[in-house]
């Protein structure tokens, strides 16, 4: 019975460890455009150096689609401009905020190559991403991917 005891309060001790560093909003999610309402990338978030970014990993492309685009419509001066879409950092030193939102970064819409403040948060398991421009926004809900 000591032993139970000891097992369990030493599991107890170690559950908070075993969550540190877990954040939901870590991992991939599949992006759905907006017009068509069909699944668009995939994009990876995850930390880098306390701050939280995210790159697409996996486009989903029509057949008369090139199928390995690049950043034609980013700002020339942005380093991403004519860069391959796949493999690109759109979303950008994020900072975790004590609601457990993250905020004071910026997200490239790839398609027209804008660049927008930006907050997200989950909400009912899916990522919510707001990029704003001055005070208006638009929201869109990302979704976990399933392989």
């Amino acid at each position: 019975m000591k032993h139970i005891f000891a097992l369990f309060i030493t599991l107890m001790l170690l559950a908070p460890i075993a969550g540190m560093g877990q954040d939901a909003a870590l991992g991939k999610w599949v992006t759905i455009d907006d017009d068509t309402n069909e699944k668009k990338s995939v994009v990876e978030i995850y930390e880098r150096d306390g701050k939280v970014y995210g790159k697409i990993i996996k486009l989903f492309r029509g057949p008369d689609e090139d199928p390995d685009p690049v950043c034609d419509d980013c700002d020339e001066d942005d380093p991403r401009f004519m860069k391959k879409v796949i493999g690109m950092e759109i979303l950008t030193d994020m900072v975790k905020e004590e609601d457990g939102d993250y905020e004071d970064g910026e997200i490239l819409d790839p398609k027209n190559g804008k660049v927008y403040s930006c907050r997200i948060w989950i909400e009912n398991e899916d990522l919510k991403v707001r990029g704003y421009w001055g005070f208006l926004y638009r929201t869109q809900t990302w979704y976990k991917y399933k392989n």
